[in-house]
C-alpha cells in the first residue's frame, strides 16, 4: 500500500481476504445474533416464540448483509464509475459471513424441542451459541493471522468481555 495512490491503496486486499478467509463479517455477525437473542426475549415474542426467533436471527442477518454489501459498494463507488456485476458480487461474497454467523444460533433453538428446552432457554441457548461464535471466530482469525499467543489471548479476553457485556445487557433488561 505504500507509495500506491489513495484510490489504489483501498483497493489492496490482505491476503486473508483474498483467500476466503476474512473473519470479519463473522466476528460481527455473531455478536449481532447475541443482540438479536437478547432483544428476542422470550416473553416479547409470540404464539410461535421458536420459530420467531430463528425467523428474527437469519432476517436480521440478512437485513444486515443487505446493508454491508450496499454500504461497501455505494462507499467506494460515489464518485466513480457504474460498478461491474464482479464488484457486486465480490461485496456479497465478502458480506455473507454476517448471514452465516447467525445459522448456528437458528439451529440452536430450532432443535430446543427435541432438547426439551422451552422458549426461554432457547433465547439463553441462542445467546450462548452466538457468543461462542464471537469468540470462537475472532480467536481463529487471529491464530490464522499468525497473532502471537499472547495476542490471540486478549483476541479471545476481548471478545469475550464484549460478549459478556451483551449478556448483562440482557439480564438488566429482562430483570
Amino acid at each position: 500500500m505504500e507509495g500506491r495512490p489513495p484510490s489504489q491503496a483501498a483497493d489492496v486486499v490482505p491476503s486473508d481476504a483474498a483467500e476466503g478467509r476474512d473473519y470479519t463479517g463473522a466476528v460481527y455477525g455473531s455478536l449481532l445474533a447475541a443482540s438479536v437473542a437478547v432483544g428476542a426475549g422470550a416473553g416479547s415474542l409470540g404464539s410461535l416464540p421458536r420459530l420467531e426467533l430463528v425467523l428474527l436471527l437469519l432476517g436480521t442477518g440478512l437485513v444486515f448483509w443487505a446493508a454491508h454489501v450496499f454500504a461497501r459498494l455505494f462507499g467506494r463507488r460515489i464518485m466513480h464509475a457504474p460498478m461491474s456485476r464482479r464488484e457486486v458480487r465480490r461485496a456479497c461474497v465478502t458480506e455473507w459471513p454476517i448471514v452465516k454467523a447467525a445459522v448456528p444460533p437458528a439451529v440452536a433453538v430450532a432443535v430446543t424441542p427435541v432438547l426439551g428446552i422451552g422458549p426461554k432457554g432457547a433465547v439463553w441457548l441462542a445467546l450462548g451459541v452466538a457468543l461462542a461464535g464471537h469468540v470462537g471466530w475472532s480467536t481463529l482469525a487471529a491464530v490464522r493471522a499468525g497473532a502471537t499467543g499472547r495476542t490471540v489471548v486478549t483476541t479471545g479476553a476481548v471478545n469475550l468481555v464484549l460478549g459478556l457485556l451483551i449478556v448483562l445487557l440482557k439480564v438488566a433488561v429482562t430483570h
